[in-house]
């Protein structure tokens, strides 16, 4: 997510290394103000994510297209997270991420992958993104900025 936070900001990606622990940020998108929190995926750490919850409008899922092999364990935390109380209501958008790099599973894939036709009670988009050029990045921030709006997320 550092990299979504920091083409956001700045227009160009400043790091490329997984988020180790927890990053925020302010990120202004569409005359909406993202307070985003970057929270690292580590075993170790994912307990302490519910700390984050409270308040919490959005979720921004970002999932590695290019990693198969892990997208079991990142659909077991993604529905693990849908559970939580505190997140009944938040939209939901995920970003298919790594688009650039071969073998990557298109959003379609993605989406089988996640079993994200399971999400009934909430608002859902997925993506296809490459944080590395800036793809697909601000058509989902739209469909969330709108989503956000309108109150149904």
């Amino acid at each position: 997510m550092v990299l979504v936070a920091d083409r956001l900001q700045m227009g160009e990606v400043v790091s490329t290394i997984p988020t180790i622990g927890f990053n925020v940020e302010t990120v202004q998108y569409n005359n909406i103000k993202f307070q985003v929190w970057d929270l690292g995926g580590q075993t170790s750490i994912r307990p302490y994510w519910r700390c984050y919850f409270p308040n919490t409008q959005a979720i921004i899922y970002v999932v590695d297209s290019s990693d198969t092999d892990r997208l079991v364990i990142a659909k077991e935390e993604f529905h693990a997270i849908l559970e939580e109380e505190e997140l009944r209501g938040a939209a939901v958008l995920i970003f298919a991420n790594k688009q650039d790099l071969p073998g990557a599973l298109d959003d379609a894939a993605v989406t089988e992958s996640l079993e994200l036709h399971k999400i009934k009670n909430r608002q859902w988009a997925i993506f296809k993104t490459s944080a590395i050029k800036g793809e697909g990045l601000f058509e989902g921030l739209d469909w969330l900025s709108n989503t956000l709006k309108s109150g149904s997320g």
